[in-house]
């Protein structure tokens, strides 16, 4: 079946709202929850809800948790999250990326004792529509072996850049392996084959089973360039953050343990380096440059695509998710149905 933007707006928002999560920050997780789903990024969007419902019943999820920053300079913070959701905790960390970017042109907040964020494109956007130049990246629980191993000790490391554009949405968000862990749980929830060439299995034998895959480990993207990539964001989202790095990351995947991975969010005017509008219009120069032979896409043009597409369309529920999103709103005494069949 397919819902509403508003409809999944509204499921997440209500059930949240009855497990006494804050409406501002239940509002923050609806936004993440279907930007992520409207760009395409269903591994990362309402199909992850059940892990954050799962979260706040045994406590790894801290909805009263107050966020604390525990040293700053002018131009940098590290906060503590204190176990609060992951996209209300990054969401902050952004803002006050961006307000010390527009005082000394960058802004650079490291984040630990947060929890699963989404996409870490819906952060990067803060900034764009900021006139600003944006960076997220973060370590998870491991999922990938280094190169020349079997044995996962990175994680799937997302990285995302964006840059404010007058013509164009430019940001790219992937994670640096050849699979987002998220796809493969996906994957596996709806009974589906991955492709070839994504993991290996426990023995490090190429598999296009989900299940095994996520007891084995997930391939690096681009072998040693996305080993290489991945192996940098495990430190600069690990050790300088005051988080987890390698084995001991835990909780992105499974929230019934306690979140130990870091966030290294930035934001940079471009105003300190050159006129505003004459860097736009030098991005929207090459941009056109590139796209001049025609039908090219740069960064960010799927997500534009994805978007209107399920806005228009609607955004699609698999039968073993609605089920899962049924059985959490009986719990919760709320008539999913009725929303649903908009009653």
């Amino acid at each position: 079946m397919r819902i509403t933007v508003k409809q999944e707006r509204s499921i997440i928002i209500e059930l949240l709202s009855r497990m006494k999560v804050p409406l501002k920050d239940a509002e923050i997780v609806a936004d993440a929850t279907v930007d992520a789903d409207i760009k395409g990024f269903s591994s990362h969007g309402l199909g992850r809800f059940p892990q954050y419902i799962t979260g706040l019943k045994v406590g790894t999820i801290v909805p009263e948790a107050e966020i604390t920053i525990e040293k700053e300079s002018i131009s940098t913070a590290l906060i503590n999250g204190n176990h609060k959701f992951g996209h209300v905790v990054t969401f902050r960390g952004m803002e006050i990326a961006i307000k010390k970017a527009k005082e000394t042109g960058i802004g650079l907040v490291g984040i630990h004792n947060s929890n699963h964020f989404g996409i870490a494109g819906y952060y990067s956007d803060m900034a764009i529509m900021q006139d600003m130049i944006a960076i997220v990246i973060a370590n998870t629980e491991p999922a990938v072996a280094p190169i020349g191993g079997k044995e996962p000790i990175l994680g799937t490391n997302p990285i995302a850049i964006g840059i404010p554009s007058n013509k164009h949405y430019v940001s790219v968000d992937m994670a640096t392996s050849a699979s987002a862990r998220g796809k493969l749980m996906e994957a596996m929830r709806k009974g589906e084959k991955i492709p070839e060439n994504v993991a290996l299995d426990t023995e490090g034998n190429p598999t296009i089973d989900p299940e095994a895959a996520l007891k084995g480990s997930i391939l690096p993207f681009g072998a040693h360039k996305g080993y290489a990539l991945a192996f940098m964001i495990e430190i600069l989202a690990g050790p300088l953050v005051k988080a987890a790095f390698g084995r001991e990351v835990t909780g992105t995947a499974n929230s019934e343990v306690m979140c130990t991975k870091g966030d290294l969010v930035a934001a940079i005017d471009p105003k300190k380096f050159v006129d505003l509008e004459k860097f736009k219009e030098d991005v929207d120069d090459f941009i056109s440059e590139i796209k001049a032979p025609g039908n090219i896409f740069i960064p960010g043009d799927m997500e534009v695509r994805n978007v209107k597409r399920f806005k228009e369309e609607g955004i699609p529920i698999d039968d073993k998710l609605l089920s899962q999103l049924e059985e959490i709103a009986d719990e919760l005494s709320f008539d999913l149905e009725a929303l649903l069949s908009g009653k």
